[in-house]
């Protein structure tokens, strides 16, 4: 099955059910039949912009019905969707269409001025009228007629790209099947007991791999409604939860923590209907989920862990556990997930010796779009994906995260890779050396912190470090701390010791 079939299916057999609700003034419903519909429509509007099978479309939106509307669009036209981070600049955003070689992009209109910035032979395309210049779709759907579908997509094709970044500084592209896409969301619908009367609230962008392969695609596939706030923000995030008698949602823990210090009164909020509340981008402690439990008067969240190349699928702890597990990631509990942890030659560990985290399901990515150094490197001779995750696994079968082989720093749920920073920073006049890490913030995770030695005779200001980073960096991979030194700890080939920044940092 896919996700047209399955669109189709549902417009079916539930044609008035709720399918899709966009908050707003006012806000907009579209029931399964009316959504089915839409994304026909879609796909004619995509095939007279020259949109065919085997094309790549990316969809540069925040939480809006353009951005499901042409998704399914284009996956009724045989096309791959490329979502992108809209938090980017623009020579990131430029990256990313060269590389995936993009014949359209939809943009939503608001960030439609970036096409203006933009080289190469991509075609742009608003969601919206707020864009001067570019064909919208909201006024071409008005007219468009249904397209005639193009047929079932083929298991194997590819549905989507989603972009993480490397360790090399370059993102790469995770390719995901029409197979892998429906694994994730069947998968995460079961792990988290998804029903065709869930109210998902889709809170964080979109153009994660969780919230669209795990939560937006797992309630559609349950035949639930799916509720789009357009941007999180602490208080919009709360009354969308009580005002529209949300049941789940997903976010990283900063989402439900940032509430708790600039909204007055949480405990004033109607959070009744809620079943499950879901966290991911990193484990929380004792205390912490403590507070949660408290300020919103449930003890229903849910730990879960996974990666953009995991489809996303990994570990859930569930909210039982939370308190006497304080601190893991759980285990392997999803449904068609296989995890090890593994000494360097391959052998599996014994309880709380450290290994690296390696992950196996129908959810899996096929491999790095046009990188197959990379695609070998990822997966071992057996198939099982090396998550590049260290981490240790109680006796009980709970495994907590120790350090990362590749440097990633989590915050706020985004992830960022260290080398991508050190490259833009490294370009700085001012700059000799650089090493950036994370450090452990209550809230977010990690938070981003550059260690930088001047070039003789220069001195660094943060001010002007900031300057140079915005236009280049999206704003969460833009260092927080800054912090200088006559010099950075090397070994004497000249391999930096990150480790002994870290302990120092952290000290």
């Amino acid at each position: 099955m896919d996700f047209v079939s399955l669109l189709d299916q549902q417009a079916r057999t539930r044609p008035e059910k709720l399918a899709l609700r966009a908050i707003g003034q006012p806000a907009r419903d579209w029931s399964y039949a009316a959504l089915a519909e839409a994304s026909r429509k879609t796909a004619a509007v995509l095939h007279g912009q020259g949109v065919r099978r085997g094309d790549r479309v990316a969809l540069l939106c925040l939480n809006t019905p353009g951005f499901v509307f042409a998704l399914f669009g284009a996956w009724r036209l045989g096309a791959t969707v490329v979502p992108v981070n809209h938090k980017l600049q623009a020579p990131e955003v430029q990256y990313i269409l060269d590389h995936a070689r993009v014949k359209l992009c939809i943009a939503d209109g608001t960030l439609a001025p970036l096409a203006g910035r933009m080289a190469g032979g991509t075609r742009w395309m608003s969601t919206d009228s707020r864009a001067q210049g570019l064909p919208f779709l909201d006024e071409l759907l008005e007219q468009a007629a249904p397209h005639a579908d193009g047929g079932t997509p083929d298991a194997q094709a590819p549905a989507e790209i989603l972009y993480t970044s490397g360790t090399t500084g370059q993102p790469k592209g995770c390719l995901h099947s029409h197979a892998n896409v429906f694994h994730a969301a069947l998968c995460a619908a079961a792990g988290t007991s998804l029903t065709h009367q869930e109210r998902t609230l889709i809170a964080m962008p979109v153009w994660h791999s969780s919230p669209l392969n795990n939560w937006l695609l797992g309630t559609l596939l349950m035949g639930g409604t799916a509720v789009l706030l357009r941007e999180y923000a602490p208080k919009a995030f709360l009354e969308a939860l009580a005002g529209e008698r949300i049941t789940f949602t997903f976010g990283a823990p900063i989402a439900f923590l940032a509430p708790l210090s600039v909204v007055p009164d949480v405990a004033a909020y109607d959070f009744s209907a809620m079943r499950l509340w879901a966290y991911g981008g990193g484990p929380l402690g004792a205390d912490m989920a403590r507070r949660l439990a408290a300020s919103y008067g449930s003890d229903r969240f849910m730990q879960v862990y996974g990666m953009t190349e995991s489809g996303p699928l990994g570990t859930v702890l569930y909210p039982e556990e939370a308190i006497a597990k304080a601190g893991s990631i759980g285990r392997c509990g999803v449904p068609g997930v296989a995890l090890e942890v593994r000494r360097a030659d391959g052998s599996p560990c014994s309880p709380d010796e450290v290994g690296e985290i390696h992950l196996r399901s129908a959810a899996m990515m096929q491999g790095y779009l046009d990188n197959p150094e990379a695609s070998a490197a990822a997966f071992d001779s057996g198939g099982w994906y090396r998550s590049g995750d260290l981490a240790r696994i109680d006796e009980d079968g709970y495994l907590y995260i120790v350090d990362r082989l590749r440097d990633m720093i989590v915050t706020g749920g985004e992830n960022v890779y260290s080398k991508e920073v050190e490259d833009v920073l490294a370009a700085h006049p001012d700059v000799q050396d650089v090493a950036v890490i994370g450090r452990p913030h209550p809230e977010w995770g990690e938070t981003v912190v550059a260690v930088l030695t001047p070039r003789p005779g220069r001195r660094l200001d943060e001010a002007a470090l900031r300057g140079f980073l915005e236009p280049r960096l999206a704003r969460y991979k833009i260092p927080r701390v800054y912090e200088v030194r006559e010099a950075l700890p090397r070994t004497a080939t000249g391999k930096l010791l990150k480790h002994l920044l870290r302990s120092a940092s952290q000290a």
